[in-house]
């Protein structure tokens, strides 16, 4: 039985990670920039989760620009 994972599965897991992780901060940016305009979260908070979804969607970044260059490294074989 082959005991090495599939490089192309890996691949496909870590751009469906970076991708529910991007729907999931987005999704939760709004539901607080709204809470935030009711008045129902402090700019404290909002200020907060702000820097969170940025470093979110850099990682997402990375990941995404690591799994285009492993793919097209692949690709060029």
């Amino acid at each position: 039985m082959n005991d090495r994972p599939d490089p192309e599965l890996s691949l496909a897991r870590q751009q469906r990670a970076a991708g529910f992780a991007i729907a999931g901060a987005v999704v939760i940016w709004m539901i607080l920039q709204f809470a935030g305009s009711q008045g129902l979260v402090t700019t404290r908070v909002l200020f907060l989760f702000d820097f969170a979804a940025l470093a979110v969607m850099v990682w997402a970044l990375v990941v995404t620009y690591r799994v285009w260059r492993k793919r097209r490294a692949d690709r060029t074989r």
